[in-house]
């Protein structure tokens, strides 16, 4: 004769798939706590303080014109990869 678990009397703590069921979305909100926690706890720091300041002398110095120079030869072949027509080279003022 078999036994339906359906008119059992016990109470629903007391099965074990009710745990399994709940046990995922359970852990769930722990994680989310401890990254919250771990999130308000260690921020993360700058790089630097005057990040603005360095970045305009980085452009300024790209701008210059040695740098300008020597990416003249990159800048050629991209042009001749894109179009399949090689550019005259171009000529580098030097003041």
């Amino acid at each position: 004769m078999q036994h339906n678990t359906l008119d059992s009397t016990a109470p629903w703590w007391k099965f074990g798939y009710v745990w399994l069921v709940l046990a995922g979305p359970a852990l769930v909100v722990v994680a989310s706590f401890v990254t919250l926690y771990l999130a308000l706890s260690r921020p993360d720091p700058l790089v630097s303080r005057d990040y603005y300041r360095q970045g305009i002398n980085i452009n300024q110095t790209l701008g210059d014109a040695a740098t300008a120079a020597s990416l003249a030869p990159a800048v050629q072949a991209r042009n001749h990869a894109q179009t399949g027509v090689l550019a005259p080279p171009q000529a580098v003022h030097k003041p």
